[in-house]
């Protein structure tokens, strides 16, 4: 297939203006532009490092209330999608920032949202009437349309990383919200009931899911760490990923959250690895360690809490100077689902 459309002569020209008034248009002159040889993203590789955006994140914390903001959230923008609130064409991320004493009220959304703990310890987020405490590298799900807020009881700010799926809602035109009658919600189950009910191999004799995201909605770090630790005594490394595992429903065994997918990778010192790319757009977050990814001809070095996205097909490798832990989530779930996702290996 020719990667142009036909010339246009002043026929066709006068032909293509008599079917506008109609809301018509010839498919051949952007058939090109529609099935293209592979993806065509405009969203491009960028990184935010934590050190220099934090100072940002904290004066916002002096202009205005958690209350005020509803969320008080600085949006991580694609630089090449700028104005719409995207990191990649179907995810959004934003830096959270909940200080000492406050309360984000009560709310929910059709979107579904996860967070990803960076800075701070004990503040909590409450889903559907069960409060969990948030630690570093922590994995904290908010499925779509439950009602949540967010609290910090402790004595110092609190950040996290929020990951939606705003972007691919709205191109389907299915977003809802609804705001709650209380800024907390009243307490319906212990904390921690849903790991110790769902996240231990077991469940309750009768329980069926009732959605399509996993009943566990705080996967603590240290948890996965050990899971990564144990592979890492049996040398199991994937020469693209390194130690990679994926976060999973305990009912079904499918991804946790059924718009966006989640992973946890472990490079070792040294670990140099092979060029990879997939459909997926992915937003990856360092948690421990030092190293760089090459993306295209581009290198980007990061360190604990700096947050980098690699778009769609875009070829990359890791490289770690320190034993180093990134987590990272992307719409693949939806691709599998669609029968659309594709990776290549090796792929300079």
């Amino acid at each position: 297939m020719d990667d142009t459309p036909p010339k246009r002569s002043a026929e066709r020209t006068a032909f293509y203006d008599e079917l506008a008034p109609h809301h018509m248009a010839p498919l051949w002159e952007v058939l090109h532009a529609l099935l293209t040889r592979e993806p065509q993203t405009p969203c491009v590789a960028a990184i935010w490092h934590y050190d220099e955006v934090r100072p940002y994140l904290m004066r916002s914390g002096a202009l205005i209330t958690a209350k005020e903001a509803e969320r008080r959230v600085l949006i991580l923008e694609n630089p090449a999608l700028k104005g719409k609130a995207a990191v990649t064409h179907t995810l959004y991320a934003g830096l959270q920032l909940i200080l000492p004493g406050e309360v984000a009220p009560a709310h929910r959304h059709s979107q579904s949202a996860l967070r990803f703990v960076l800075e701070g310890e004990g503040a909590y987020t409450a889903v559907d009437g069960e409060r969990t405490y948030m630690s570093p590298g922590d994995f904290i799900i908010t499925p779509s349309w439950t009602w949540h807020d967010h609290g910090n009881d402790s004595d110092k700010p609190m950040v996290w990383l929020d990951g939606l799926d705003i972007p691919l809602v709205s191109f389907l035109d299915a977003g809802f919200m609804e705001p709650g009658n209380a800024e907390t919600q009243m307490a319906a189950r212990a904390a921690g009931d849903s790991l110790a009910r769902y996240g231990s191999g077991l469940l309750p004799v009768d329980w069926q899911p009732t959605g399509r995201t996993s009943p566990v909605f705080n996967y603590p770090y240290a948890r996965t760490r050990e899971a990564l630790e144990q592979m890492k005594r049996s040398q199991e490394w994937d020469p693209c990923h390194g130690l990679k595992v994926r976060y999973v429903n305990p009912a079904t065994g499918d991804y946790a959250m059924p718009t966006m997918a989640t992973f946890m990778q472990l490079l070792p010192a040294g670990f140099a690895g092979a060029p990879y790319r997939a459909t997926d757009g992915t937003v990856y977050v360092c948690i421990e360690g030092r190293g760089e990814t090459r993306i295209g001809d581009q290198r980007f070095a990061w360190g604990p809490r700096d947050v980098f996205v690699v778009p769609s097909w875009a070829s990359h490798a890791h490289r770690a100077a320190a034993d180093s832990v990134l987590f990272s989530f992307s719409d693949r779930v939806v691709q599998e689902k669609l029968g659309l996702w594709r990776e290549a290996r090796g792929a300079a």
